[in-house]
């Protein structure tokens, strides 16, 4: 990244006053670097165009000259903090001695005004970095790392302090944001995201450098931890940056850049060759271009597994709900009918005599009638009508009055104690 960066005011700029699709275009051919990364801010005076202070007032899209997309390698991001954007990336081993063509249309949404620019990424060889430096960056964005200062104070943190030994050739071999690769968004907006740097140098790790390794190893297991602090935590903060200790590491290697942990799918796809010579070429040839895989390497999947737990879990789960809705209502059932045999029970139970008054002579009886078996008297019956208060009435609370009490009856011996007392004969 020193080159591309100390290079951005001197790239070959080749205006051709060309008519290709309609559009004109500029061609621009920039140097970049095996497993170094370059970075190239896409703003409007490429082509021509001022600023009107216009929210999101240019729109570029950028792929691989005839291609809709991108090389694997190459990434692209729009800041509307600056708005502008920015295409990014570390060309891996397989590219040296190559020219990558990266096309980019612009468009002013103001004036619907289309460019066409040309990028022509020369990739130069270069000795891969044996010993990588891993760490995160909380308080920056991946933008604000694009700025050359601020990468330059980074680098010279480990060039003057904690690892002079990479003097010459420390260089940054990957940067990205911490959300892409998989790190949560902040909880408020206004929090930065975070950034990804690795940083590379053929040089061995100075002895400051493996006592910070056994420093923050045992916080390895933490995936996340910027509350840590460790002895070097003043000389980052003084630069203006805070690490997540839990994500530094040391790493050395010898293999190509893209091998390393950010690109385990990288790694994989281009590790493995092809069986025929023709692809074999077209691969060689070709690097940045997609070749469709075989038929027989694509994976299969079987879903009769996922049909038949789709139906069986829901098919249990109501079969025990309807055991248990039966159970209840049998319960209930059951109830209710000996409720029922209950009532018919104490409906059916004999006539009892209410009232017996026997004399003293056990030859006369007289009794009182039963309430049950009296007849109805209209008049002394109370209507609802006459629900209301009277005067005289013997009991006011009551909504029905007691009917009068049946006559006496003579049983029995007619010279009785008893009808001596009521005072003369009755007569039958």
């Amino acid at each position: 990244m020193d080159r591309s960066m100390s290079k951005a005011v001197a790239f070959v700029v080749v205006m051709l006053a060309t008519q290709a699709l309609g559009k004109e275009t500029t061609y621009i051919t920039d140097d970049v670097s095996v497993s170094e990364l370059f970075s190239l801010r896409i703003e409007p005076r490429m082509f021509n165009w001022t600023y009107e202070g216009l929210s999101e007032q240019f729109l570029f899209r950028s792929s691989l000259e005839g291609y809709p997309d991108l090389p694997s390698w190459v990434r692209y991001m729009y800041s509307p903090e600056y708005h502008s954007g920015f295409l990014y990336g570390t060309p891996p081993l397989r590219n040296a001695d190559t020219r990558v063509p990266i096309e980019i249309i612009a468009l002013n949404r103001m004036t619907y005004e289309t460019k066409r620019l040309i990028l022509i990424l020369a990739v130069h060889r270069k000795q891969p970095a044996k010993h990588v430096i891993q760490m995160k960056i909380d308080n920056l964005n991946w933008v604000h790392m694009m700025d050359p200062g601020r990468i330059e104070n980074l680098k010279n943190i480990f060039r003057n302090d904690l690892w002079p030994e990479s003097r010459s050739d420390l260089h940054v071999i990957f940067m990205d944001s911490a959300v892409k690769l998989g790190a949560r968004l902040p909880l408020r907006p206004q929090q930065r995201e975070g950034v990804v740097v690795h940083l590379g140098s053929s040089a061995e790790f100075s002895k400051r450098m493996l006592e910070l390794q056994e420093e923050v190893k045992p916080l390895y297991k933490i995936s996340s931890c910027t509350y840590k602090r460790t002895s070097v935590q003043t000389t980052f903060e003084n630069s203006g940056f805070k690490l997540d200790w839990c994500a530094f590491r040391m790493v050395a290697t010898e293999d190509d850049i893209m091998a390393l942990p950010q690109h385990p799918n990288e790694s994989q796809k281009h590790s493995a060759g092809r069986k025929e010579h023709h692809h074999h070429q077209l691969s060689h040839n070709f690097p940045d271009k997609w070749d469709a895989p075989l038929k027989s390497e694509v994976p299969e999947r079987n879903y009769s597994d996922e049909v038949a737990i789709s139906f069986a879990i829901p098919g249990m789960i109501f079969a025990l709900l309807l055991c248990g809705l039966t159970i209840i209502l049998c319960f209930q059932h059951e109830k209710l009918m000996q409720k029922s045999s209950r009532t018919e029970y104490s409906s059916a139970a004999p006539n009892v005599q209410m009232v017996q008054y026997s004399p003293d002579d056990i030859k006369s009886t007289i009794k009182l009638k039963s309430l049950r078996d009296a007849p109805f008297d209209d008049a002394h019956s109370i209507s609802p009508t006459d629900s209301y208060y009277r005067e005289g009435s013997p009991n006011i609370g009551n909504m029905y009055m007691r009917p009068k009490p049946p006559p006496y009856k003579l049983a029995g011996n007619a010279n009785s104690p008893t009808l001596k007392r009521n005072g003369g004969n009755v007569a039958m």
